[in-house]
């Protein structure tokens, strides 16, 4: 698509949508009260706002829906949650070089993957480990979803797997029942988006089938098209433009005289084909591909999962499901010779690594039971299994390969003693072995050989106790360990042993409806977090200690005229205690930042809101004490509008308008490696038929 061209369609799109947005109230007034109109969201809440504050629970937890997903017009899974407290992303904008950081434990400058957060597509565990340069956990497109939950720190992660330091990012795929309604026919929902800055262009395409009521099949077909985009002072960032198709198959069959069986499955790849791209995705190493030099790269993500339900209506103590997933990401590079031509002889240098190609595999089995019961005065909402867990390396040049094992216990009992007072105790153990390849690969002189054997008992507890008036307050603690992962075969053998942590959370909730007027909500919490992190290993194998300890805060306010208002905030200090040498800040504690955003719905037809998102300066992650780099802090602003088209022809159209960094500033966030875009201009147009 041509700039001209690109710009008048932009700008012609943008005309019409001034002037359905001007006869928006109106027209919603015209609707019949009571009555829901548009077929996709349903009825529209006035009195609510866009993100629900989970003021019901001990653990700290954002949840993402579909109307959020919808209107934050995300291009990567990554810009969805760069909003929720505690979150630091590496590189957002591209999904090559997304990496997420909780609570300043998880991606880095070198890394774009950590086995201490954990990332989760409909179950299935994904990502890599600690794949130098090029790994990362978020490479899958936010069309796919709809809903992004996102759970920080230890206490809430023990059904979900061990090593939790950082939190859990789960992501659950579209159904085709979330289209249909349930009602027996075929539903069609196609998505088209641009965007000015980039010259972005997306396609997504759904096709809903409900056979009968037990029979549901979804696909869902997704292309992107984003190229290089400027930063705010007009300059073309290298490395930021990105090509990928996606595509999800799914389907549940639902049977049994009381309908209490249920078999679902689905499949779920992303692809992106790259020619002659920087080695290095995340750019912290500078100059572009000069430094490593430049590679055809293509990356191949999949999932899939098939799942065994049983639920029956008369027998509270089964609710039974066998999950059985499958995950493989493939990353496999080319160097082109000659380009790393910044140092002499670099070719051979580097031709080994850049050729190296990549592989995970991870299988995974979860048979899980929930059950509800009662014991005296308390009643329980009980969740244990068993999980076991075979995950397989490719071996390649400075990455070695093999095999991990895992098997685990766990149960999570949530204990209501009616009173108030809610105690969640957690357990989990699990046994690791793993085992080298023995193999040689091409560049190395050492076999990637070795055995070592783990196993731990982790756990925590949690505790609310709500007075009642609508406050409530909440403290935990939680034991986990990080068991050593394949990378650490090429390593000393004192590396072979399990980090551990220990988190300690407290603090309160307040929940009103009806505060200032008949139909409003006011929700708060904040949460205050302190984590040790033992048996880290750093640079030159040097075995160190990591403590971060800060506040998080979310808000929310709902008005029955429409009004809302979000809230986020968060801040942090962190530091690494080495056993031989002075303590350092650890850079990669999130730094003090805000997020709030102001918005008006106008019946079901309109909905307007402005987003601030402001952070304090901080000091690049790939800056040294000898030539710091300082970023400076920022305040960003975005508009987003959202019109539900009510009668006519196009009734049931949704059209999405959102300018992102309105004013073009130049920033560049705590963990980028890169100046973050410049204003842009987004458009979507989508309808359900």
């Amino acid at each position: 698509m041509g700039m001209c061209a690109f710009r008048t369609a932009l700008l012609g799109s943008v005309s019409v949508i001034g002037v359905t947005v001007i006869a928006a109230p109106a027209m919603a007034q015209d609707a019949p009260e009571g009555e829901a109109v548009g077929d996709y969201l349903g009825e529209i809440d006035l009195g609510s706002s866009k993100r629900e504050v989970q003021t019901q629970t001990a653990e700290a937890v954002t949840e993402i829906g579909q109307e959020e997903i919808d209107d934050r017009q995300a291009a990567t899974v990554a810009e969805l949650i760069d909003t929720v407290p505690g979150v630091t992303l590496v590189n957002g904008t591209t999904p090559q070089s997304s990496g997420i950081s909780i609570r300043g434990f998880g991606a880095d400058g070198t890394y774009g993957s950590s086995p201490r957060v954990l990332i989760t597509i409909d179950g299935a565990t994904t990502g890599g480990e600690e794949i130098y340069r090029i790994g990362n956990q978020l490479f899958t497109d936010p069309a796919l979803y709809k809903s992004v939950s996102v759970l920080r720190g230890t206490v809430g992660s023990f059904e979900f797997g061990s090593g939790v330091v950082g939190g859990v990012v789960q992501l659950e795929t579209k159904d085709a029942s979330d289209f249909t309604g349930g009602e027996i026919g075929l539903r069609l929902r196609q998505t088209l988006e641009v965007q000015s800055n980039g010259e972005g262009f997306a396609s997504s395409t759904i096709a809903a089938w409900q056979q009968t009521e037990d029979f549901e099949v979804l696909l869902n077909y997704t292309y992107r098209d984003n190229d290089i985009y400027d930063d705010g002072q007009g300059k073309a960032v290298p490395s930021t433009d990105f090509q990928d198709y996606s595509y999800l198959l799914k389907g549940r069959y639902t049977f049994g005289d009381s309908k209490d069986h249920a078999i679902s499955a689905w499949y779920n790849v992303t692809r992106s084909d790259e020619k002659d791209v920087p080695y290095d995705i995340l750019g912290a190493s500078g100059g572009g591909g000069f430094f490593f030099g430049n590679v055809d790269r293509v990356v191949d993500s999949r999932t899939g999962g098939l799942r065994y339900e049983y639920n029956p209506l008369d027998n509270d103590l089964i609710d039974f499901s066998a999950t059985l997933t499958y995950a493989e990401q493939d990353i496999d590079s080319s160097y082109i010779p000659g380009s790393c031509a910044g140092f002499p002889g670099c070719d051979a240098s580097v031709q080994d690594l850049l050729d190296a190609d990549h592989n995970y595999k991870t299988t995974k089995l979860t048979l899980k039971n929930v059950s509800y019961f009662t014991t005296g005065a308390a009643r329980h909402d009980m969740r244990y299994g068993v999980e076991f867990i075979d995950r397989d390396r490719l071996d390649a040049n400075a990455s070695p390969g093999g095999n991990d094992r895992r098997w685990a216990l766990f149960a999570v009992d949530t204990i209501d003693f009616g009173n108030g007072l809610t105690v969640t105790p957690a357990l989990r153990y699990e046994s690791q072995k793993v085992d080298g390849t023995g193999i040689v690969s091409p560049g190395e002189t050492n076999p990637y050989d070795g055995t070592w054997n783990n196993d731990a008992l982790m756990g925590g507890l949690s505790a609310r106790y709500d007075f009642g008036n609508g406050f409530a307050v909440f403290a935990s603690a939680a034991y986990t360990e990080v068991f050593p992962i394949i990378d650490r075969l090429d390593k000393p053998t004192f590396t072979w042993t399990p980090e551990t942590s220990m988190t300690y959370e407290a603090g309160f909730s307040y929940l009103r409806d009806d505060l200032v007027s008949a139909g409003d909500r006011l929700a708060f919490k904040a949460s205050y977090y302190d984590t040790a992190l033992d048996d880290v290993r750093a640079a030159g194998n040097i075995m160190t200690e990591v403590e971060v300890s800060g506040v998080e805060i979310e808000a929310s306010y709902a008005h029955a005229s429409g009004v809302y208002v979000d809230f986020n905030a968060t801040a942090a200090n962190g530091e690494q205690i080495f056993p031989a040498a002075p303590a350092t800040d650890w850079i990669f504690a999130p730094e003090p930042s805000a997020a709030i955003t102001l918005g008006k719905r106008f019946g079901e037809a309109l909905d307007v809101s402005w987003e601030l998102t402001a952070a304090k300066g901080t000091e690049a992650i790939n800056s040294t004490a000898a030539n710091p780099i300082h970023l400076g802090g920022y305040g960003v602003n975005t508009l987003r509008a959202t019109y539900r088209v009510q009668q006519g022809a196009l009734e049931g159209t949704e059209i999405r308008f959102g300018v992102e960094n309105i004013l073009g500033k130049q920033y560049q966030t705590q963990l980028s490696t890169r100046p973050a875009a410049g204003r842009n201009f987004k458009l979507t147009l989508a309808k359900t038929f």
